[in-house]
C-alpha cells in the first residue's frame, strides 16, 4: 500500500506532465500568455509537493522569467560546438545547454 505522501506526489507529477502539455497545445495555437501560466501553475504544483520537473518539460520554459519557449517566435535557438544556446525574446536571458564529450 502506498502512503499518503507517495500517492501526493504521483498526483502532482501526472497534473504538471497534463499542465506542460496543455501549455504546448496553447503555443501552438498560438495563445502564449495562457501557456506560460500553464508553466506557472505547473511550477507551483512541484514545489508544493517537492516533486521535480523532468528534463523534457524543463527545456520548453526559460529559467529566468518561466515564458513558455516556441522556437522562431519568442525565442532564438542556436548550436556552438559544445553547447546549445538558447536566447529568451521575452527577457533577454541566454540558457546554455552543454551536449558532446570532451573534443
Amino acid at each position: 500500500m502506498r502512503s499518503y505522501r507517495a500517492q501526493r506526489k504521483k498526483i502532482a507529477r501526472e497534473r504538471i506532465a497534463r499542465l506542460l502539455d496543455l501549455a504546448e497545445q496553447r503555443a501552438l495555437q498560438g495563445d502564449l500568455d495562457l501557456a506560460t501560466r500553464y508553466v506557472e501553475l505547473a511550477r507551483k504544483l512541484g514545489m508544493k509537493y517537492l516533486v521535480r520537473i523532468p528534463r523534457h518539460f524543463k527545456r520548453r520554459f526559460c529559467k529566468h522569467c518561466y515564458t513558455y519557449l516556441q522556437p522562431g517566435n519568442n525565442c532564438t535557438v542556436r548550436l556552438t560546438r559544445r553547447h546549445l544556446a538558447i536566447h529568451c525574446h521575452a527577457c533577454g536571458a541566454i540558457t546554455r545547454i552543454p551536449y558532446g564529450g570532451q573534443p
